[in-house]
């Protein structure tokens, strides 16, 4: 699969993928990118598996139109629900998904007790059932769904008397716990790290896999070089609005983004076509 400029491709239900594609970028800053926001479909968490697993195949179908070399499902609701189906489906291309970070929040704890906020589903997933039995079968393991946290990263709501509110109610019962380490189960969440860790206290670890998931994806792309130098550009693809993506995008990214780099597309019959006005 070598050859010239073929990038790396980052998917997400919505922007919440853009804390995994900044650490990859952090990592490889020479690589060229694509990032695809289904907006049009998210929240991935309350759909149905099989539904999910049909958005990754027609989303993984357009990154290999565009070349993609390696391919990271950088929600864990996609990945919980389609990444053994995509690797079924596309065996020639590698694919890089989240694993809830139940590992090393087990290896750390001090008292047992490790919290999870995840959406349902990646709490319903067999790759957290897995986790958990891999790892944590002496550890007690607290999980909040928190849908509500997704909603407000997509409308880029950070900090506020309402945020402060919705993120102290989730976590209320992990608070209560007293649990010591907390895993952030969804790539929308790391945006919410500083309003958690004001409602969660210093004395918890916040556990965000995004470093451990580039790394990873570094590990792989190695196997796979492009014969060219890269120029570390990136393009982004939304299903949603193309205007309200750059905007929040530059947000979360703290970056300028050339309004060209984002490409408005649309889902026909499964499949996903750029957009044509």
């Amino acid at each position: 699969m070598p050859g010239d400029f073929h990038p790396i491709a980052v998917l997400d239900s919505g922007v919440g993928g853009l804390s995994i594609l900044r650490e990859i970028r952090r990592q490889l800053p020479e690589e060229n990118f694509l990032y695809f926001a289904d907006q049009g479909h998210v929240p991935y968490g309350p759909r149905p598996l099989t539904e999910i697993q049909s958005f990754v195949r027609g989303i993984a179908r357009f990154f290999l139109l565009h070349d993609a070399r390696v391919i990271v499902l950088a929600c864990n609701a996609a990945s919980a629900a389609g990444l053994h189906d995509a690797r079924r489906t596309f065996p020639q291309t590698p694919f890089i998904g989240m694993e809830p970070a139940i590992k090393p929040a087990a290896e750390r704890t001090r008292k047992g007790v490790i919290g999870v906020i995840t959406t349902k589903a990646t709490y319903q997933g067999e790759l957290f059932a897995s986790a958990v039995d891999r790892f944590a079968n002496d550890i007690e393991v607290v999980t909040q769904v928190c849908p509500e946290f997704v909603t407000l990263v997509e409308a880029g709501r950070l900090d506020g008397e309402e945020v402060h509110q919705a993120v102290q109610s989730y976590l209320t019962p992990l608070i209560e716990a007293e649990i010591d380490e907390l895993v952030l189960g969804c790539t929308h969440f790391p945006f919410l790290t500083p309003i958690i860790r004001a409602v969660i206290g210093e004395q918890v670890e916040i556990v965000d896999p995004g470093p451990a998931v580039a790394q990873q994806t570094k590990r792989v792309v190695s196997q796979y070089p492009n014969r060219s130098r890269s120029t570390g550009s990136v393009t982004y693809f939304t299903s949603g609005d193309a205007s309200i993506f750059h905007e929040i995008a530059q947000q979360l990214l703290d970056e300028s983004i050339d309004a060209q780099q984002v490409v408005k597309v649309r889902w026909v019959d499964g499949d996903v076509v750029e957009f044509l006005d």
